[in-house]
């Protein structure tokens, strides 16, 4: 028979092949090795071919219902890959590609993850705030560079090609880090989904993230800080320093929250600009914090001078609304360089809390609670260097054993 003739091989593993021109097409797609001409190729006309025809390999995944092909230039590669791609298939390490691209699959996650179906690693809904950075990310560094790539075409070294543009192009580390967060979330629902049976986003070199060491201020220097404010921002600012609350948690405070009888601050919720109240950053935030004297004098005070309003928020503003941070700021920055002050943020005002309440004794586990920690590990690795004496301490401790074993 004229090789031009030739169309499909059978089985590799039959050691002969069969040559044959089907009548009709049969009802299974069949699984082996078909030659493929090239277009112009005299074969299509019945002539003998004159070409040098490629070898598509094809195995079908009963998993996924659908058939996996790749082209070759020689016959050996072909087997060789129906051979790994069959072993693949049954160790459960390879799934026939998927239709959906990159950004089918980010608008999907989205919507899910906004109905909260789809959820944080500890089993939290997504906070609003982290939704908009993620939806940002997507629209602004992902999509236009993997968007149009199906979701298990997607290889590592096409996100790490995605993350060295972004480093080349002067981003900063952290931003580099966060476009590929939305990316890590969406592999991992598309793996726990059975969609993909590789994450590229793990093994990645990312650029390290140094961050700064934040400010904190003694207590001196706190109460400074506080006495050249308006009494009205001085309450907020000490909200900040003597209770440790984040930024959303003092927005979201109400006055039923505050609990002068008992001496606490129930952490309920937090703020979001765009939905209002929200639950707090994570199961830990639900909190109670102890209300230190300096803490409780501002706030009777301020309690004192909103009497008259009826307001639901300690720090709202008419119509149930929380105050504006950054005016809150703006304003602070402005009356501290007035009195040759080094400014401070709120973020920081919360580290300083937690060095007040480690001077002062209270140990981690406690300050883990009070400072809305998920772990006591967490806290020890943010705020161990502030841990007093430790340095000192261990140098005692290896000099009196060097001093025990030495002696003979």
């Amino acid at each position: 028979m004229a090789l031009g003739s030739c169309r499909v091989l059978a089985e590799p593993a039959r050691k002969s092949y069969m040559c044959c021109m089907p009548a009709r097409r049969p009802r299974a797609r069949p699984e082996g090795i078909v030659v493929r001409h090239s277009r112009g190729c005299a074969t299509h006309s019945g002539s003998a071919c004159r070409c040098r025809p490629g070898y598509q390999a094809q195995v079908f995944s009963q998993r996924d219902g659908r058939t996996i092909r790749k082209t070759f230039r020689t016959l050996s590669d072909a087997r060789a890959w129906r051979a790994e791609t069959h072993r693949a298939l049954r160790l459960g390490t390879l799934r026939a590609p998927t239709r959906i691209t990159v950004a089918e699959a980010g608008a999907e996650w989205l919507a899910a993850a906004k109905a909260q179906v789809v959820r944080t690693r500890n089993g939290e809904p997504y906070k609003p705030a982290a939704l908009r950075a993620y939806e940002q990310a997507l629209r602004v560094h992902v999509v236009p560079e993997l968007g149009h790539l199906r979701l298990s075409a997607v290889t590592r070294a096409a996100v790490q090609d995605l993350v060295d543009r972004l480093v080349a192009s002067g981003r900063k580390p952290s931003t580099v880090r966060n476009a590929i967060l939305p990316l890590r979330a969406i592999y991992r629902r598309a793996i726990s989904r059975s969609e993909v049976a590789l994450n590229p986003t793990l093994g990645l070199a990312l650029p390290a993230a140094r961050e700064r060491r934040d400010r904190v201020a003694r207590p001196a220097e706190a109460k400074a800080l506080l006495d050249a404010l308006a009494l009205t921002d001085q309450v907020v600012w000490a909200t900040a320093l003597y209770a440790g609350l984040r930024r959303g948690e003092i927005r979201g405070l109400r006055w039923c929250d505050v609990d002068f009888e008992q001496g606490l601050i129930r952490v309920e919720r937090s703020w979001d600009d765009k939905v209002g109240p929200v639950a707090p950053k994570s199961r830990a935030g639900r909190r109670r914090v102890p209300l230190a004297k300096p803490l409780r004098a501002h706030l009777a005070a301020h309690r004192l001078r909103s009497s008259g309003v009826q307001e639901d928020l300690v720090f709202g503003r008419s119509g149930g609304r929380a105050i504006h941070t950054d005016a809150l700021v703006r304003r602070a920055r402005t009356a501290w360089r007035k009195h040759g002050l080094a400014p401070i943020g709120l973020h920081e005002c919360r580290h300083t809390y937690a060095a007040f309440m480690i001077a002062a004794g209270v140990n981690a586990k406690a300050l883990s609670t009070y400072i809305g920690h998920s772990s006591i590990t967490m806290t020890l690795d943010r705020y161990g260097h502030l841990m007093p004496g430790h340095e000192g301490e261990a140098a005692a401790m290896l000099s009196d054993y060097l001093a025990r074993e030495a002696v003979v």
